[in-house]
């Protein structure tokens, strides 16, 4: 592409972790620098804690003087509330802030006429997903019940990404919040097949009827305006995991499983999917197409708090689980953590059975622990091939896809071959991806050079994933009664 030739792009990736910032060439892909500064931990932070990780995270990664086009890419769902002035009302309630939950089993409820069935079927023909405790329409009745004095004094609603695309625009106006239908397709209020805010759900969620001013959803390859001082274009930017799929180069048949902070199991669609159960969701990709989703809560920290436990570094971890046999014994590691969204049960608790004097040994653990995560996320792919999503080629990226033990013992899990692109930055690399789209305005995202892939083989182990339904199955009847 003539327009991209010598030209330079940013993309953002501002996690729940923290901020990375990647300058790339526009016309190849080919990373020139980066830049990343941590954000605070919790589950609501002080969004001016974002802007200001940012800002580092741009210097260190030189600054945008030479930058023609930036978009950002940014954790979904948080909920980012402002006044008639553009302030902050209180600090942004997180994705993986669960005190919403009963608000999710209400507005189910509510939606369906008392009858929960009903309900889930409604909102999937209204969103194409069941909202659970991480979507922002959840926050928003949970701010109203609790916090009213805050919920009367919102004037507009953003998420992160909105929110730090608006900052970077820098004109304060609130009509110039924008957003895109991966972003939106998170929020309980956006329908992504009809391409079309429900402001009906926004008003249940809220008691009340509202105007408040939402972010315009543009297309990918449209710019939200230009960031301030500059010249640069900004792009619309996306949702994370929409992001990811963009840096990574998915089309339908491709699954990525990426192990983060949460895992999330995502797929891309030609048409929306559906799934009354709420296991999927139906959000919409960085494309026009579509991206069905399973996510858990527990992902990456399983490994982190196993590792604490028997107080090694990540890299002994692998060394022990490899050390033991697949099944780990008999031990099977029911990760609930942090509750969990995927199923929804977000008071639940981790659960390790089959402990015995011969079973419970330091390597059988790291194992159990690993298998668990990864039988989770079997889980979630068999959700969405459950659901009519073609299933031709799954690749393993995140933090947690960096272990060894993980790599080896995934496609195991899986029962089939994996593929693992070499470590990147693939929400930050989508997000420039995306900024170079808008910066060409072309029909097609650029085709920037793909780094190398190892693909993954191992024996399949399906007694193992047997054995975690098992388990899981009788912590959810645990968890029921």
């Amino acid at each position: 592409m003539a327009a991209l030739s010598g030209r330079l792009v940013a993309g953002v990736d501002s996690s729940t972790q923290s901020c990375k910032v990647v300058v790339r060439d526009a016309e190849t892909g080919r990373l020139v620098r980066s830049g990343q500064a941590r954000h605070p931990d919790g589950t609501e932070v002080d969004p001016e804690a974002w802007w200001s990780a940012l800002r580092e995270a741009i210097s260190q990664a030189g600054g945008l003087e030479d930058v023609a086009a930036v978009a950002v890419g940014g954790q979904q769902h948080g909920l980012v509330a402002l006044d008639d002035a553009g302030r902050v009302i209180r600090p942004a309630l997180l994705w993986n802030d669960t005190r919403s939950a009963q608000a999710a089993a209400d507005l189910v409820r509510e939606l369906g006429d008392g009858d929960d069935a009903a309900g889930r079927r409604r909102w999937v023909e209204a969103i194409c997903s069941v909202p659970v405790a991480s979507f922002t329409v959840t926050k928003l009745r949970w701010l109203a019940e609790h916090e009213p004095q805050h919920a009367e004094r919102i004037a507009a609603v953003a998420l992160p990404h909105d929110w730090l695309t608006w900052r970077l625009a820098g004109t304060g106006a609130l009509e110039d919040l924008a957003t895109d239908r991966s972003e939106a397709s998170g929020t309980g209020y956006f329908d992504p097949a009809g391409n079309t805010y429900r402001r009906d759900l926004l008003d249940l969620a809220l008691g009340r009827e509202t105007d408040l001013v939402l972010p315009r959803v543009l297309g990918p390859a449209v710019s939200a305006g230009r960031v301030d001082g500059t010249e640069a274009l900004l792009g619309a930017g996306a949702g994370d995991n929409a992001a990811a799929a963009l840096g990574v180069g998915m089309v339908p048949g491709d699954v990525t499983i990426s192990i983060g902070t949460s895992g999330v199991v995502s797929a891309v669609s030609p048409s929306p999917v559906h799934d009354p159960s709420g296991l999927v969701t139906g959000f919409a990709d960085a494309t026009g197409n579509f991206l069905p989703m399973a996510t858990t809560l527990n992902a990456s920290r399983v490994l982190d708090a196993t590792a604490g436990l028997l107080g090694v570094d990540h890299a002994t971890l692998s060394e022990l689980a490899l050390a033991a046999e697949p099944g780990a014994g008999g031990l099977v590691h029911v990760p609930y953590l942090d509750g969990e969204r995927t199923p929804n049960l977000p008071d639940a608790t981790a659960s390790l059975r089959g402990m015995t004097r011969t079973s419970l040994t330091r390597e059988n653990l790291a194992r159990a622990a690993v298998e668990g995560m990864l039988c989770h996320l079997a889980e979630g792919l068999a959700a969405v091939e459950a659901r009519g999503v073609e299933v031709r080629r799954v690749r393993l990226i995140g933090g947690g896809a960096r272990s060894e033990a993980v790599q080896r013992i995934a496609p195991a899990v899986l029962g089939r071959e994996v593929e693992l692109p070499e470590p990147g930055e693939y929400v930050a690399a989508g997000a420039a991806r995306q900024a170079a789209w808008a910066l060409a305005g072309s029909d097609h995202p650029p085709a920037w050079e793909r780094e190398g892939t190892r693909v993954l083989t191992a024996e399949p182990t399906p007694e193992v994933l047997e054995r975690y339904r098992e388990a899981a199955a009788r912590v959810l009847e645990e968890y029921a009664a």
